[in-house]
């Protein structure tokens, strides 16, 4: 009777905590320690006035440092910046993953050595991506200008002009690859029926992708540009390594202003604010596009 109202007591527990959720609660704590502390501390950052130059003068300020930005039109100049650069580079990354997404699919010899060739510059560092491309499209000493030179054709890649499309191309250069793999991947598992039917009805190639491949593949796409548009958000390494913000304020970003803000006047309050917008827009981005797909599916 005893063993019984035990394992009766035990199994209420059991059902609320099944064994595999037991095991994982170490690994789950360490993870909420080391995500959940930083996360909270930039918060309640955010909401003091702490300035490394100006110590002893720590005080709850509330929303001062949020208006502060907010007021500043230097953050919006780095908002849209990165917003151009997101948009151009995702975009780019997009259309040339997909090509070369379709033409892996129809490859059939060498098709693992082309693969390998394409995600190499997957596996570079963007600091030393961002360090090769400045000396090669230096204006001065560039391998490309000297031969862009020779042709008649005069291009600085870094003016005022063209310095932020630059950085966007290296991210192409450098992160088309994985969109190519996450489309090649969507492209492998879609059934071959309905593209045997479309070439029946008559369909070309270009008419079977717009009406057959392409709506099927939408989830697919939707996952890979918000993945990559994200990642993109946290440009840094390319600004750092090659223009450090400039010419002016012709290429600095969110994440470069913050890195400025916090290490560079040490104004600790402030840079945990402006992290904190990029938490929301993040978060807002996330909430609207998870939002549309479930209504999509539903409908």
């Amino acid at each position: 009777m005893e063993d019984r109202s035990v394992d009766t007591a035990k199994r209420p527990f059991s059902r609320l905590f099944p064994y595999e959720w037991r095991m994982m609660t170490p690994l789950l704590a360490v993870m909420v320690i080391i995500l959940a502390y930083p996360i909270a501390y930039s918060a309640w950052l955010s909401f003091r006035n702490v300035d490394l130059t100006r110590p002893g003068r720590d005080a709850f300020v509330g929303f001062d440092q949020y208006v502060t930005v907010l007021k500043q039109p230097l953050y919006w100049t780095t908002l849209t910046n990165t917003f151009i650069f997101v948009a151009v580079a995702v975009t780019l990354e997009l259309v040339l993953g997909m090509a070369l997404a379709v033409s892996l699919k129809k490859q059939k010899r060498f098709r693992n050595l082309t693969r390998a060739i394409l995600l190499t510059p997957m596996f570079v560092t963007p600091i030393a991506v961002g360090l090769m491309f400045r000396f090669l499209l230096n204006n001065q000493l560039g391998l490309v200008p000297v031969l862009l030179k020779k042709l008649g054709i005069s291009i600085d890649f870094f003016s005022a002009n063209l310095a932020l499309l630059s950085l966007a191309l290296i991210d192409v250069w450098q992160w088309t690859p994985f969109m190519m793999l996450m489309l090649l991947a969507g492209l492998e598992n879609l059934p071959e029926e309905p593209h045997e039917a479309a070439h029946v009805d008559g369909a070309n190639a270009w008419q079977t992708f717009i009406r057959v491949t392409a709506p099927m593949m939408k989830p697919i796409i939707l996952v890979a540009v918000l993945i990559r548009a994200l990642d993109a958000l946290k440009v840094f390494e390319y600004v750092y390594a090659i223009t450090r913000g400039g010419p002016g304020s012709a290429t600095e970003t969110l994440q470069f202003f913050i890195y400025k803000i916090g290490f560079g006047y040490y104004r600790l309050s402030e840079a945990a604010a402006v992290s904190w917008t990029v938490v929301i827009l993040v978060m807002a981005v996330l909430v609207v596009s998870l939002w549309r797909t479930t209504r999509g599916r539903s409908a």
